[in-house]
């Protein structure tokens, strides 16, 4: 399993609840369904203003990587692309490797789509 740390930080003019607003009902469905593995998304409250963080388990980087090209061909989720792209001053990315003692459920992966 492996698990992939995203860190979007919004221009300070964006106000942060619409970007929630959109991403929630739009994103976020379309994501769920495809990639799976959803783990969670957080704001910091200390720390760099205005940054998003979320995780996501995949069982290895294939499955990421076809997953995630899977849902670049989705409509939804370019519409959504459309909206929130602009309201993102940086994007960064990291795979991180869970040890043997985290106590992620196996469960988190999700079914293949």
């Amino acid at each position: 399993m492996i698990v992939e740390e995203r860190v979007y930080v919004l221009h300070t003019e964006v106000n942060v609840k619409e970007y929630f607003r959109i991403y929630e009902s739009e994103g976020l469905p379309v994501q769920r369904e495809i990639l799976g593995g959803f783990l969670g998304y957080f704001t910091t409250e200390i720390g760099t203003q205005n940054q998003l963080v979320h995780f996501w388990a995949y069982s290895d980087l294939e499955e990421r990587r076809r997953r995630r090209a899977l849902l670049a061909e989705q409509p939804a989720w370019q519409g959504c692309l459309a909206k929130i792209r602009p309201m993102i001053r940086t994007m960064e990315n990291r795979i991180l490797l869970p040890t043997s003692f985290s106590p992620l459920p196996g469960s988190v992966v999700g079914a293949t789509p």
